[in-house]
């Protein structure tokens, strides 16, 4: 009886590439035997993929074919080039949505999104998604255009994403990022702190995240951000906040609020006291921890180099403020006092 049972499995197993599918096929030969190999350049960018981005995509848990469905078993050697995905197929909401938008008849999918090494939003930073954007609206030429209607618009469009004014989120918070070098992060460029340059920081073995969050409790605390803050140690390396959508929306747009200052500087959103300390991977991406609610809102030992005027606090500038304040009432008040007491002296004269 097992001897007619292995005979069965083994007759199962010679029939199984017969009775598959060709994208079935495809899967089973894994795409990226020949796709991660550089070599394959020569053919044509297009047709790299890095496994290790890739590997880190939605798209790596469906498989290659689940996109590309008209790939055959003969595949490349039949000369027929696979199809390529429509990305709305998936997703259907996003795209009616970015269809509808202000991009939708000048870009595609991926003309912003790698299919093959793409991000959800909390694993890159402002800087990368500003990139993105820059592919098309140069830098120099979006300054510009924002200088008509913008105080310091340079200054803006380097502390925030793009997608920060040009999306309709409802709900924003506080992302706050590790910076190297940082000299006048204010008025100069940022260098973001990668997964290599915190290395030196760090025992073998230890997660990034522990620079911070020292308890590793899975939060940061306002405790913590002081210690770190004011170690010699880390003097080399500072903490950078911007702005961002908690959630992101496709349906980019020029939005009449955004015009108003006091969207940021002083009405924002109570969720901005919301914060999160973002950390780079190995991989590239970034993962984040929770900080303590309000603590973004201490900048001399939350965010040294974030400050968001009628935003952001800081007790030394409110004392010094109360103090010009007092200062600018003794004035009438010791004059005040001074003519009342020598009434009678300037009467007799």
């Amino acid at each position: 009886m097992s001897r007619i049972r292995w005979f069965l499995i083994l007759l199962a197993a010679a029939l199984l590439p017969m009775l598959m599918s060709p994208a079935a096929c495809a899967a089973a030969n894994n795409c990226l035997t020949c796709h991660s190999e550089k070599t394959i350049i020569n053919q044509g960018a297009h047709l790299y993929i890095d496994p290790v981005k890739y590997d880190l995509t939605t798209h790596a848990r469906i498989g290659c074919v689940s996109c590309h469905d008209k790939v055959t078993k003969n595949h490349p050697a039949d000369g027929v080039r696979p199809s390529r995905a429509t990305c709305q197929e998936c997703h259907a909401a996003v795209f009616a949505e970015y269809d509808q938008s202000l991009h939708g008849k000048n870009a595609g999918c991926t003309d912003c999104h790698n299919p093959h090494a793409v991000k959800p939003l909390l694993a890159v930073s402002g800087r990368d998604i500003n990139i993105q954007c820059a592919r098309c609206h140069e830098n120099s030429k979006t300054v510009k255009s924002h200088s008509k209607w913008l105080p310091q618009a340079a200054l803006h469009i380097d502390a925030l994403p793009c997608i920060t004014c040009h999306t309709g989120s409802k709900k924003y918070v506080i992302t706050m990022y590790m910076a190297k070098n940082v000299s006048d992060s204010s008025q100069g460029g940022v260098n973001l702190a990668g997964f290599e340059d915190l290395q030196p920081f760090l025992s073998a073995g230890e997660k990034v995240g522990t620079l911070i969050d020292v308890d590793g409790d899975g939060a940061i605390s306002l405790s913590e951000l002081k210690k770190f803050n004011k170690s010699g140690r880390y003097s080399s390396i500072s903490l950078m906040g911007t702005m961002m959508p908690e959630v992101i929306t496709h349906n980019y747009q020029i939005l009449d609020n955004r015009w108003d200052c006091t969207f940021c500087h002083a009405s924002g959103p109570k969720a901005q006291q919301a914060s999160y300390l973002a950390f780079p991977g190995q991989d590239g991406n970034y993962s984040r921890l929770p900080v303590e609610k309000g603590a973004i809102l201490d900048i001399l030992y939350g965010t040294p180099d974030f400050y968001m005027i009628g935003f952001t606090r800081s007790i030394t500038l409110s004392i010094i403020g109360a103090l010009i304040a007092a200062a600018g009432l003794m004035v009438p008040i010791v004059h005040g006092t001074l003519r009342f007491l020598t009434r009678t002296r300037r009467k007799e004269r």
